[in-house]
């Protein structure tokens, strides 16, 4: 999930503002002065630094993007076509909503039903290459809502779609391991065993026209239809269990090189008792919903190591994982848990979501371009 390196020659300071980005030095010269400096330290000095660090031509810094959906008078919304996107600038620290999706195919996606007041229906997304992509997710009339993936490239700021499922489902296991979108089980309009046990693969470094879904080796069962499951890439596989929480669980391993499947390793399962993501999909984090305690896996010795236990982690849906820092998802999605896995101590603060609105789900992705 890393940002190219590469600085173009169309930011022209000099000609749109009348000022120079460094006394002395052509503009494209500074800018690869200026991309050695925190973007943090450029944004308080000038705005014409401000500007550069928005722009197109300028490495992009990582931001937080997240899924939301409104509440109103504390409680949530009961209405579809209400999920909201929205991206959190860790420099300026505000909150931007992304661009609509395309009008042409309206989401409908529903999170919580009056007759269902104590299940969430599921939205489930990821992030591909740089790009959020959105997968499944649930009608007001208990179907699945979308035929294809939709997605948002942060550089150009556009959505378009993927190619169309082979089968549209929701409870599936979705999930990435480099530039491929995995999708595994789930549930038709009605439960199928052969969708229950299916495996799905899509390229999208592929070129556009070669886009589609590849069967992949089955399941043995349809165990892992019962829940919206996240499929974590690590060290070139994928790995997932059939059940949230501190439940007993089946846990999976699927080898992406040799396209089988595999059980998972008993320390990883026993240890599996959260949400679960993966830094840079070589680093396995979970956080106890429990317990509230964040810990790091050790494939060596197959175990967990605590970083760090939090009150705050307690009950956490969701996490993600990028750039030195764990994100999660807490107090039924009116608060956003930052801990700093880098420092030591691990450093910790607390993010509230854009005001009358509840967290889904949230990742990491470089910065939209924008003009200040």
């Amino acid at each position: 999930m890393e940002s190219s390196p590469k600085i173009s020659n169309s930011y022209n300071n000099t000609h749109e503002h009348g000022e120079t980005l460094l006394p002395g030095l052509p503009d494209h010269l500074a800018q690869r002065c200026l991309a050695l400096v925190p973007p943090s330290i450029l944004f308080s000095v000038s705005h014409t630094w401000r500007r550069l660090i928005y722009s197109t031509s300028f490495p992009p810094f990582f931001s937080l993007y997240a899924l939301l959906f409104p509440l109103r008078n504390g409680a949530q919304v009961y209405t579809v076509n209400s999920l909201e996107f929205f991206s959190l600038d860790p420099i300026s620290s505000t909150w931007q909503r992304l661009p609509d999706p395309p009008s042409e195919s309206p989401l409908n996606l529903l999170h919580r039903h009056p007759s269902f007041l104590s299940r969430k229906l599921p939205v489930q997304s990821l992030t591909v290459s740089n790009h959020l992509v959105l997968m499944t997710g649930t009608t007001h009339h208990f179907v699945p809502a979308l035929t294809r993936p939709l997605v948002f490239h942060p550089d150009t700021k556009l959505w378009f779609f993927g190619p169309p499922f082979s089968i549209p489902r929701r409870w599936c296991a979705t999930g990435s391991v480099r530039e491929t979108v995995y999708l595994a089980s789930g549930v038709a309009s009605d439960y199928r065993g052969d969708v229950a046990r299916s495996m799905e693969q899509w390229n999208m470094e592929s070129k556009r026209e070669n886009w589609g879904w590849e069967k992949m080796a089955r399941l043995k069962d349809g165990r892992f239809s019962r829940e919206a499951i996240e499929a974590v890439g690590f060290k070139g596989k994928l790995c997932m269990v059939n059940v949230k929480g501190n439940a007993v669980k089946e846990g999976l391993v699927y080898d992406v090189k040799d396209d089988k499947w595999l059980g998972m390793p008993e320390g990883m399962l026993e240890g599996w008792t959260g949400p679960v993501a993966a830094m840079k999909e070589d680093v396995l984090y979970v956080v106890d919903e429990r317990k509230g305690t964040l810990c790091e896996y050790d494939g060596g010795k197959d175990c967990w190591r605590q970083v760090i236990e939090l009150e705050e982690l307690k009950f956490a849906e969701q996490i993600t994982a990028g750039k030195g820092k764990i994100c999660a998802v807490c107090e039924n999605g009116e608060r956003l848990v930052v801990v700093d896995v880098l420092a030591n101590p691990a450093r910790v603060w607390i993010v509230k979501p854009p005001s009358g609105l509840q967290l889904i789900a949230v990742h990491i992705l470089p910065r939209m371009s924008r003009q200040e």
